[in-house]
Parts: C-alpha cells; sequence; structure tokens
C-alpha cells in the first residue's frame, strides 16, 4: 500500500536522477566508448521521433471517452494496455504532459476490466499480460492518488491491482503441468506465445518492486528450455518438440532468457544467434507487427550492435508503412497494430524500466 509520498513518486524521482546521471557520463566518455544507455534530445533520430509522435496522436485521438479503444479491431483489456505503454514509451510526462489525461482515462479503463475476485483480465491470458505489463510500467511513473477523482467511483490503485493481477498470473500457473500459461487461465496445456506476455508482465512487476517467487519464474524459463532446440528454433506448445523458424517466437524466448537474466544458457545464445543471422528479413512475416515488437527488445537487451542494425530497417520500414492519419494497419486492427509498431520503435528513447538493459 502506497503512502502520500510513497514508494510510487520516490521511485520516479531516483529514476529521474540516474537517468541524469547516465546521460552525463556518456558525454564524459571517451569516442570509443559504448553507445549511451540512454538517449535524449537530439540523439532521437528525427525520423524516430516524427514516426512516433504522428503514432501517437492516431491513438489519443481514437481514444474513447471510457478510455480504452473501439472499434479499431481487437479490443479489451490487453489492447488498451498496449496502447497507454506506446504512450507511456515516448518520455511525456505522464502526470502533467500533453497526454496525462488519456494515461488516466487508459489506466481505469484496464482497472474497470479486471476481476476483483481473481485478478484476471478478462478475454485470454494474452490480454492478461499485457494489462499487467502496462500496469507495471505505470506503477511508481505515474501518480494515481487522484486517478478516480470526478468518477463516482472507488476502484483499486495501480499498485493494488498489479499485485492482484500477479496473484492470477501464479495461480494459473500452479493448475498448469507445463508451468507455464495458454488462453484460459484454467487452461492445463501451454504455448510459448501465450507465455510471453505473461512472463515478460511478472518480470515488469519483479521489477516494479510485487513480491514474484523465484520458483515462479524457474518454472517458466525451464518451460522454454524445454521449447528451444539447439539450432534456436522454439516450439509453439506442449511440452516440447514442434520447433521451427518463427522469428517472433524465437524473439520471445531471447527476451525472456534476457530479462530473468539468463544469458548464461546455451537456449539463450542458441536463439540470439538465430536472430542476429536473420536481420534482413526480420519483420516481415505474416505477424509482422507482433513479431517487431518482440524481436526490437530481445535485439536490444541481446545484442546492442545488432539492435542498432536492425532498427535502421525497422525505422526505414515504418516510415512507408505508416498511414496518412498516423495509423499502422494490422489484420488485429489499426490500435494494435499502431501500438506494437510504435513499441517496437520505442527503444530509441528507453524511457520505460522494461526497456532498460
Amino acid at each position: 500500500m502506497q503512502n502520500r509520498f510513497g514508494p510510487s513518486l520516490v521511485r520516479n524521482f531516483v529514476w529521474r536522477a540516474i537517468a541524469t546521471i547516465a546521460v552525463l557520463l556518456a558525454f564524459a566518455a571517451s569516442a570509443a566508448a559504448q553507445p549511451p544507455s540512454v538517449r535524449v534530445g537530439e540523439a532521437v533520430p528525427r525520423d524516430v521521433r516524427e514516426i512516433y509522435d504522428r503514432g501517437l496522436q492516431y491513438l489519443a485521438s481514437k481514444q474513447a471517452a471510457s478510455g480504452d479503444w473501439q472499434g479499431g479491431g481487437q479490443e479489451g483489456p490487453g489492447v488498451t494496455g498496449l496502447a497507454l505503454l506506446a504512450i507511456l514509451a515516448s518520455g511525456e510526462d505522464p502526470n502533467f504532459g500533453i497526454y496525462s489525461n488519456h494515461v488516466r482515462r487508459a489506466l481505469r479503463a484496464v482497472i474497470t476490466q479486471q476481476s476483483a475476485d481473481t485478478g484476471f483480465f478478462g478475454h485470454s491470458m494474452y490480454h492478461h499480460g499485457f494489462a499487467m505489463l502496462a500496469l507495471a510500467e505505470a506503477y511508481g511513473t505515474v501518480d494515481d492518488r487522484d486517478l478516480w477523482q470526478g468518477t463516482g467511483k472507488k476502484e483499486r490503485s495501480v499498485g493494488q491491482a498489479l499485485e492482484l493481477a500477479v496473484r492470477a498470473s501464479i495461480t494459473s500457473q500452479k493448475k498448469n503441468g507445463f508451468g507455464a500459461w495458454r488462453y484460459s487461465p484454467d487452461s492445463t496445456d501451454a504455448d510459448t506465445s501465450v507465455s510471453g506476455a505473461v512472463l515478460v508482465g511478472l518480470l515488469a512487476a519483479r521489477n516494479a518492486g510485487i513480491e514474484v517467487p523465484d520458483e515462479v519464474i524457474d518454472k517458466a524459463i525451464h518451460y522454454y528450455t524445454k521449447m528451444t532446440s539447439q539450432a534456436g528454433h522454439v516450439g509453439y506448445s506442449g511440452g516440447f518438440g514442434g520447433f521451427d523458424e518463427s522469428a517472433a517466437r524465437i524473439s520471445i524466448a531471447t527476451l525472456v532468457y534476457s530479462i530473468a537474466r539468463r544469458k548464461d544458457l546455451p537456449e539463450f545464445k542458441a536463439t540470439l544467434g538465430w536472430l542476429t543471422r536473420h536481420l534482413e528479413g526480420a519483420g516481415q512475416d505474416h505477424y509482422a507487427e507482433y513479431t517487431a515488437y518482440y524481436q526490437a527488445q530481445a535485439l536490444f537487451q541481446g545484442d546492442l550492435e545488432a539492435w542498432e542494425k536492425w532498427n535502421k530497417l525497422l525505422v526505414r520500414r515504418l516510415k512507408t508503412n505508416q498511414a496518412a492519419d498516423g495509423s499502422f494497419r494490422s489484420q488485429f486492427g489499426t490500435t494494435l497494430g499502431t501500438s506494437m509498431s510504435l513499441l517496437a520503435l520505442a527503444l530509441n528513447f528507453r524511457f520505460l524500466p522494461i526497456y532498460e538493459r
């Protein structure tokens, strides 16, 4: 439970101080040093800023009064969470910036769609994972003391909703013999795509200070190692086998190994190796925006030099594909397509805690 001047605001101030120090150290470094870990101002390419700003303007214009995004294909707390993440990742002040009202409305929409009894965000564990991730990134950054003021409601705080979501994820995993997740919180089978959404949300919650037992992470990582071949291919569902060259699933595995701090695993080295050998064709598959969303994070966490090469290709492709209204088309709808495309680009800003290396 947060007090009036609790960890939410303290964490935000500490983060900003650390970011400032990092920038000063970067300027003091020699020309041969690694690229700075934080980019601000002119360090972000103009094309990136322009693409991102137009995309944000589109998302802001399509947000409903209820705080969610409707009529653009896929809907629900996970889609709202991804749009919220795209706004938070821009670096605009979430409490007083130009999108602060959009942030607050989106948070209320996400929390309202959570079961007060189970902590589950309805529709599927996909939605649950992305909604949980959004809450984790908002926690400690958004001042939610007056989140419900003027609404006539008294719902949970961001921290309370996040704790409930974590509890629901852990309960679901306990029911699953694979130690992972599938579409329903009661599923007894698992797949690496849904599990990635939930596991990244849990890791983000743990980074935000919410208790997530090591056993939970260990069981999920064990599932991914069983689903990863020596060549770096990652299977889809079940307990083993079914390996193929899915850039999305390989990226998901690389990402979870990275942020779970398991880079010592041979499976991590295999998946990262596959990604770095296939930079040119990445993000061009049937689910391009979904693949790019994960591949950006996987390469950034695994190999910064490879990410920089891939990022140039991404910027070029997004600049070509962005519609006149700032959106990105997707078979899942423009809200999800725009949100995931922007989040793939957001590593250029590195404001979200989950985007830190």
